[in-house]
């Protein structure tokens, strides 16, 4: 791709498309740093929800500092001559590598220190009063130059205490309480990352329990269909398997109750594994 500039920025490459904006990796003219850059077109006044998202999406960023979130460094709009705000630039920072579900299978000896950091980016969130409201293998990237796991894409994140809009997030990881009754906290945060652990480990997808034609899932239905950790990945530790079946818990109440008690068997799970390893050697 011949190189481009939008005002100050020398467009590299494109890193990615969503439904209303791309992603593109730029350089800055004035420290010559390489950063993603999110263009949010805003063409119609249907597309103000995309400006406040975009807003929304920076406010949050401001409010984390974590090694394994993604940064978020400034947020500028441009304007046509009747003063319409027309495309929000995010000023990202730019992660070299993929995203969890574009990475080829990991082996778990790979794969359990990037969730540990995971989960340690989530309690960060939680401790500041954020929920991520969108954990999936698609909003993870896999650092190829440092090796780190970093979490991107706070558009759909929901602040404690403030109301929120509709709901939005990816079927088959969203917890069943988001979809029947549009809750969304820490719990559902864990449910979130048990289905993204799930698919990691599994190479399958969870269930969804989005109701389709015959109505809503019950506990019972989506327990069935999951089809066992230990059965796809045999492989698998069972402290593991036992874990992500917790997180994927149709009842809250017979979750974990923290995401630092994840982060914590984890952090054990993915030790005991680098022992056996060392053992074997």
């Amino acid at each position: 791709m011949a190189i481009k500039r939008i005002g100050k920025y020398n467009v590299q490459g494109q890193l990615g498309k969503g439904a209303q904006s791309t992603i593109l990796q730029i350089s800055r003219a004035e420290d010559g740093r390489q950063y993603a850059l999110k263009v949010v077109p805003i063409n119609s006044a249907a597309d103000k929800k995309y400006h406040e998202q975009a807003e929304h999406e920076f406010r949050v960023a401001q409010m984390l500092d974590h090694p394994n979130l993604v940064k978020i460094h400034a947020l500028e709009t441009q304007s046509d001559w009747f003063f319409r705000v027309k495309k929000v630039f995010l000023l990202i920072e730019y992660v070299p590598g993929l995203t969890f579900d574009r990475v080829k299978s990991l082996s778990l000896k790979r794969l359990l220190p990037l969730l540990v950091q995971v989960a340690s980016a989530v309690v960060h969130m939680h401790r500041r009063g954020v929920f991520h409201a969108d954990l999936k293998p698609n909003n993870i990237i896999h650092n190829t130059k440092t090796g780190q796991a970093k979490v991107i894409d706070f558009g759909l994140a929901w602040i404690k205490g403030e109301s929120k809009g509709r709901i939005q997030g990816t079927p088959e990881y969203m917890a069943p309480e988001t979809v029947r009754s549009k809750i969304v906290n820490e719990s559902s945060d864990i449910y979130n990352f048990g289905a993204t652990m799930y698919r990691m480990v599994t190479w399958q997808l969870p269930p969804s329990p989005v109701p389709g034609a015959t109505g809503s899932i019950s506990a019972k239905t989506l327990a069935a269909l999951l089809k066992p950790v230990a059965e796809c990945n045999p492989s698998a530790p069972k402290e593991l398997c036992d874990l992500i079946h917790r997180c994927l818990s149709y009842k809250v109440e017979q979750r974990p109750e923290r995401m630092s008690e994840v982060q914590g068997a984890l952090d054990r799970i993915a030790d005991d594994l680098g022992a056996a390893d060392d053992d074997d050697e």
